[in-house]
């Protein structure tokens, strides 16, 4: 697929870039024209033309500082930060402990303000953007995902706030909430023909999201085409959010009648 060079000269940070939606984001950045640092604790069993990696950890502000630099000092500018590092957790509030609540907040929610922070400087400078992952989970709640939801919840609502903090510096932030991505942490969960059904059944659109249709997202808001936007909490999910959850009542109608004809 070849795309048009919107970011040509532009350097940019993804931090969790070596796999998942973090890797779609690298390679449609450099596919554009852009430079981009790869910022993960695990090197990319690849690398696309134009990106670089750095070994950072992002619970780290010795480590984010050094991730910082090494971006200046390579390409003298730092014009897009996707902040998109995260980490799940899949346990009942009897069962978990505090020690994995703390570590979920401080890979996703801490970390974004870190390298918020540590980037401002230079982001200023270039007039740059912040592309923060959020989940719907931050909208939403989930069963036995009480420490996922909060800090998705607070990076949502940090988004806005940041968004208010840096629009006079020039510097515009927004959010995306994905639904149901397939990576591979995902397709583990939906391996099994009966749990693909169970959560393609609660999507409206039946499917599960490609890591690229969420590049397509995140790249757009950190481009001029979304100029106007700041504070932008910006839902990719198949639909899912747009149902009350309520039965699909014309096909249930359906499924009576030709059980009675």
């Amino acid at each position: 697929m070849t795309f048009t060079g919107r970011f040509a000269g532009k350097a940019a940070i993804v931090t969790g870039g070596a796999n998942g939606i973090g890797a779609a984001v690298v390679a449609r950045l450099a596919s554009e024209g852009a430079h981009v640092m790869v910022a993960d604790v695990n090197e990319p069993a690849s690398m696309v033309e134009g990106a670089v990696f750095q070994r950072t950890d992002v619970t780290s502000s010795d480590g984010i500082a050094a991730m910082i630099a090494a971006a200046r000092e390579r390409w003298g500018r730092i014009d897009i930060l996707v902040n998109n590092a995260g980490v799940g957790a899949l346990a009942d509030i009897a069962d978990m402990e505090a020690d994995l609540w703390d570590k979920v907040f401080a890979i996703n929610t801490r970390a974004i303000f870190l390298c918020s922070k540590a980037a401002l400087p230079a982001l200023e400078e270039s007039s740059g953007v912040i592309v923060n992952v959020a989940s719907i989970s931050g909208l939403f709640a989930d069963f036995a995902m009480g420490a996922y939801n909060a800090s998705k919840a607070a990076v949502v609502n940090y988004t806005r706030s940041l968004a208010l903090d840096c629009v006079s510096r020039g510097v515009r932030v927004n959010a995306v909430c994905p639904g149901l991505v397939e990576t591979e942490m995902a397709k583990r969960a939906i391996a099994d023909p009966i749990d693909r059904e169970f959560w393609f059944d609660r999507i409206p659109m039946g499917r599960a999201a490609q890591p690229e249709e969420l590049a397509g997202v995140i790249t757009f808001l950190a481009s001029e085409d979304a100029s106007y936007m700041t504070g932008s909490i910006v839902v990719a999910d198949g639909g899912i959010t747009a149902h009350t959850g309520q039965p699909n009542a014309p096909i249930r109608q359906k499924l009576r009648a030709s059980r009675q004809g």
